[in-house]
């Protein structure tokens, strides 16, 4: 009867260490899987610097093109506009 607890003890004991053992390399696997989204982390906001300062840089070039492009637009408007504007003032003048 002792040697049939003292094997149960014994037993019991080597399932808690296998057990133990299998937790720490759990660990061990979280911890590598924990430093793989670190770095990926790390990535994505080196990416998403650069993009903010892409997209910085692409509004201060429509800011620009704005400033030109609808002065010159306007300009092309009117100068199209400017003869048929003749042809009604001396038409009904």
């Amino acid at each position: 009867m002792t040697e049939e607890i003292a094997s149960l003890l014994r037993e019991i004991r080597d399932q808690q260490r296998l057990q133990i053992e299998r937790q720490g390399e759990a660990l061990a696997l979280q911890r590598r899987q924990f430093e793989m989204y670190e770095a990926q982390l790390g990535r994505v906001e080196n990416i998403n610097t650069r993009a903010e300062a892409i997209q910085g840089r692409a509004a201060k070039a429509i800011k620009l093109v704005l400033w030109v492009a609808l002065p010159l637009l306007l300009l092309l408007l009117a100068a199209m506009a400017w003869p048929w504007l003749r042809y009604l003032a001396y038409r009904f003048a």
